[in-house]
């Protein structure tokens, strides 16, 4: 199947999600990630890495939320066609009888490492969306456990969590020599190894707090991003840039398979690294707005009007995959996620009465 049959395929695999009907097929589901997972957490933080302005949003129904690009990003699309009626909300602005059904912790700039993205300024690394996800378990505990911890240790343990990580800790730290010593210290061999040992630590912390289906995505090949290609003064990706990549991923596939056979129940799914991320495809693969190369770079430029035909295009910003691109991205993710709702058993919820009366 090529590329153009395949997006069509996909396209109306992520199309079928606006006719769900009915509940969802997991109980719940945790998102931690970056900037093509954050859906308004890093809004009220100082930070270039924001983009709840236009023409963000453009061809989502709320206008400017935070997304990294003009629609619905690839957590959008996976809670779609998981079932979930709305999307998962972000931390920052979470109720507190949503939480039961899941909570994004994605936020732009943020890395596996913390200092990953600092130059940026605020941005919620991993450590600290974990860190967060044990608030909302202690509100859970409160909520649906009564102060009991096993009733909120099966709902866990039948959610889906996904995790995308490791594209800050490469774009905004290893290959941002002016900002971070990383690439001086270790080959890039050494730093994927670094990376994906702390990596590894942080899934076994959220299967201590009851995670027991991972959904892991490998770093995307930023070398082929327009704003890579643009720091490096090259119309060709960069090839230093992806083979580091590699060396992350193939690691992180091999860590996964270990950790799976020494957490008991756990599951971990690797997932391919975005196609947004790639430009060998028939697709148009410049931005689709104007973007900064000062403040937020290769963000878009506010309130610029972007291209029209923003279905043929993979970039919508000189980093971030078009709405188009996360369709083809979270559908197949949805996909390779089969084993963990195929079988689920949903965890009976308390009443949408008492949730609103508990709050």
């Amino acid at each position: 199947m090529g590329y153009v049959e395949a997006y069509v395929f996909m396209f109306f695999i992520a199309t079928l999600s606006s006719f769900t009907i009915g509940d969802p097929q997991v109980p719940c589901y945790f998102i931690f990630g970056d900037s093509l997972y954050d859906n308004g957490n890093n809004n009220d933080l100082v930070t270039e890495a924001k983009v709840n302005f236009p023409p963000y949003g453009v061809d989502f129904p709320d206008g400017p939320t935070g997304r990294f690009s003009n629609g619905r990003n690839i957590a959008d699309v996976i809670a779609e066609l998981l079932g979930f009626e709305n999307s998962i909300p972000p931390y920052a602005t979470v109720s507190r009888k949503d939480i039961v059904r899941g909570v994004n912790y994605a936020s732009g700039a943020a890395g596996i490492r913390d200092e990953s993205g600092q130059h940026m300024g605020g941005r919620i690394s991993l450590n600290q969306q974990i860190a967060r996800h044990a608030i909302i378990i202690l509100q859970l505990i409160d909520l649906i456990g009564k102060g009991s911890v096993a009733p909120v240790q099966e709902h866990l343990n039948k959610c889906i969590y996904t995790v995308a990580m490791g594209n800050n800790d490469f774009i905004n730290n290893y290959f941002f020599p002016q900002y971070y010593n990383t690439s001086s210290l270790y080959t890039p061999e050494e730093y994927a190894e670094i990376l994906v040992q702390q990596y590894s630590e942080q899934l076994s912390k959220l299967y201590e707090f009851g995670a027991r289906k991972f959904a892991v995505s490998g770093a995307g090949y930023a070398g082929c991003a327009p704003a890579m290609m643009a720091r490096y003064e090259t119309n060709v990706c960069v090839d230093a840039v992806n083979y580091a990549v590699v060396q992350f991923n193939a690691r992180l596939t091999a860590a996964l398979v270990d950790l799976e056979s020494k957490l008991p129940g756990a599951k971990f799914i690797y997932m391919e690294p975005p196609l947004g991320y790639s430009n060998d495809f028939n697709v148009t693969d410049q931005p689709c707005c104007k973007v900064s190369t000062t403040i937020g770079e290769g963000q878009c430029v506010p309130s610029q009007v972007p291209c029209n035909e923003r279905q043929n295009y993979v970039f919508w910003d000189a980093f971030h995959p078009t709405e188009s691109i996360s369709l083809v991205d979270g559908a197949a993710v949805y996909a390779a996620m089969s084993p963990f709702y195929a079988s689920s058993t949903k965890l009976s919820l308390p009443s949408e009465e008492l949730l609103i009366s508990d709050a």
